[in-house]
């Protein structure tokens, strides 16, 4: 991820302030899990990219099975 990425990911989600009913630890743990889902996101987006460049007909399967794994 570029520093630009990130910068962006941070204004978008990662700097929201916490719930009023949040303590610290639950804001630190919701903004974990929304950086968590966005790094599997972006890692099996590029893999499906890969696939879909390498291996033609084939790699769009390939493809279409990473990406399926995020919606599991």
């Amino acid at each position: 991820m570029t520093q630009e990425a990130f910068k962006e990911w941070w204004h978008n989600e990662g700097s929201q302030a916490p719930y009023t009913h949040h303590d610290c630890e639950e804001h630190t743990m919701r903004m974990c899990e929304i950086a968590w889902a966005n790094g599997a996101y972006k890692e099996r987006e590029a893999c499906a990219k890969i696939a879909e460049q390498s291996f033609g007909v084939i790699g769009s399967t390939i493809a279409l099975a990473i990406r399926a794994r995020g919606e599991a």
